[in-house]
């Protein structure tokens, strides 16, 4: 009975981490996009991050492609997900994204 307890203890403990280190988020582009070394097709995306790393997941492929990140925090809370992109010959490139309902800023 104390080793069941203990290995659902366990199960329970690595799934609550598993949970609190990665946070999806989700957000679309309407054109071709390079977010850092990611190259996306203009569509949604379930974003997850995780520590210094964003994976952009193609909702309707399931295809992922992860490129580095610098994240900060901010003394602010956004309200909305704002995406801060310039133009290269047709292609949007990110720059960074305020992650709404956080404090978090994505730096590419």
């Amino acid at each position: 009975m104390k080793l069941k307890s203990l290995v659902l203890a366990g199960v329970l403990a690595i799934f609550t981490m598993s949970i609190a280190v990665a946070k999806t988020y989700d957000i679309a582009f309407s054109s071709p996009t390079k977010a850092g070394n990611a190259q996306l097709k203009a569509g949604e995306y379930r974003m997850s991050v995780n520590g210094t790393k964003v994976t952009f997941t193609d909702v309707n492929t399931l295809k992922s492609v992860t490129t580095d990140v610098k994240v900060e925090n901010t003394d602010t809370k956004f309200t909305d997900t704002k995406v801060d992109a310039t133009s290269d010959n047709g292609t949007s490139v990110v720059k960074d994204i305020e992650l709404g309902g956080s404090k978090i800023k994505i730096d590419f």
